[in-house]
């Protein structure tokens, strides 16, 4: 038989159930577990508490609901044979105070099916990234959380400053891996893909046993904004082990000149002179400062007309017909022949009269 067919868990086995056989005298002594609920939570558990008792009647676990105190108990009897019942009527009491429906709670006393309750609130400083990142699990109308359910088979709740998931082991590894990622700033789409191709090859026999490395994607981080570079860069001097030379001081620098040698008078005749000389470069800067306004601004160059050309005539001729015509339309006043015509007629009548 080969190595890896003994390593490998043929399909489709289970392993067997936990029975009164395989502990025939029962435990002990009696252990109990105790979880606070919030105050919104009182009305479902209230109707739904019922179904809960029963649940864990089965596996011989008791459970009590104090609305005083707002805390659910679970402890075991002197029927209970399974040490591990009470740590999944815990885990089920936990759930349900973390707003998860009965419907999938009772889900957890099955062998094959565990839970995880993942811790959110500390990861992210800012509440504002934190309820974006928060917001990228669920995705827009909750399709990114669907996804992740169907890929992994484990039903995810998420509120307030935790997730709760339960499902079988290996949905729930990847599951706290994908929301971990999440609120380190990688989008849950990068996992889904990855989560999608190791399904179709799990489906592949063959591929078992083989590294996934070479068809899962790699997904590299892109920096879109540059670094701003400084405007003064600070570049560091070469390291010498021998100090700097000391400065000169201003003997030397009189003994390099010669002034040193001079003597008192003709030290201050010097003094004097360079005082002058300062004076005078000022004076005359200060003078052509003032005849800057005396000095008159450059005119423009004067543009000939250019004489009309002898070639163009005046046409006489054109400009009596266009007169004429002028005449002969009736615009404003009346022409002067018609004029004279009607004050003649204006005075026959008034000599009839």
């Amino acid at each position: 038989v080969d190595e890896s067919e003994l390593l490998t868990v043929p399909d489709g086995w289970k392993e067997p159930a936990f029975t009164r056989e395989d502990n025939p005298k029962g435990l002990l002594e009696e252990s109990s577990f105790a979880t606070l609920f919030p105050k919104y939570r009182e009305a479902y558990l209230k109707e739904c508490w019922p179904l809960v008792q029963k649940a864990l009647s089965e596996h011989f676990v008791n459970a009590t609901l104090d609305l005083i105190e707002g805390s659910m108990t679970v402890t075991t009897t002197k029927k209970t044979f399974d040490p591990y019942a009470i740590i999944r009527a815990r885990d089920l009491i936990k759930l349900l105070a973390r707003s998860v429906p009965f419907e999938q709670v009772f889900r957890i006393l099955q062998d094959d099916v565990a839970c995880d309750i993942i811790k959110i609130g500390s990861l992210v400083r800012k509440r504002d990234t934190f309820i974006k990142r928060r917001g990228r699990l669920l995705g827009p109308k909750g399709s990114t959380l669907k996804a992740l359910e169907l890929l992994t088979n484990c039903y995810i709740m998420v509120q307030g400053n935790t997730v709760s998931a339960l499902g079988p082991f290996s949905g729930l590894k990847e599951v706290r891996k994908v929301v971990l990622d999440t609120m380190k700033n990688i989008h849950p789409i990068y996992n889904i893909k990855t989560l999608m191709i190791k399904r179709e090859l799990s489906k592949d026999p063959e591929l078992r046993s083989q590294s996934w490395e070479r068809f899962l994607p790699k997904f590299k981080r892109k920096n879109l904004k540059k670094r701003k570079e400084p405007k003064k860069k600070n570049t560091k001097k070469e390291y010498t082990p021998f100090p700097p030379p000391q400065p000169e001081s201003q003997i030397d620098k009189e003994l390099a000149s010669g002034e040193y040698f001079l003597k008192e008078r003709q030290k201050k005749r010097k003094q004097v002179e360079e005082i002058k000389a300062k004076q005078a470069d000022a004076i005359k800067k200060r003078q052509e400062e003032r005849n800057k306004a005396f000095i008159p601004p450059k005119e423009k160059p004067v543009v000939k007309t250019k004489k009309a050309s002898a070639e163009k005539k005046i046409d006489i001729e054109a400009i009596k017909e266009k007169v004429k015509n002028a005449k002969k339309k009736k615009l404003g006043a009346l022409p002067v022949e018609e004029v004279k015509l009607k004050m003649a007629a204006d005075e026959k009548k008034k000599k009839k009269k």
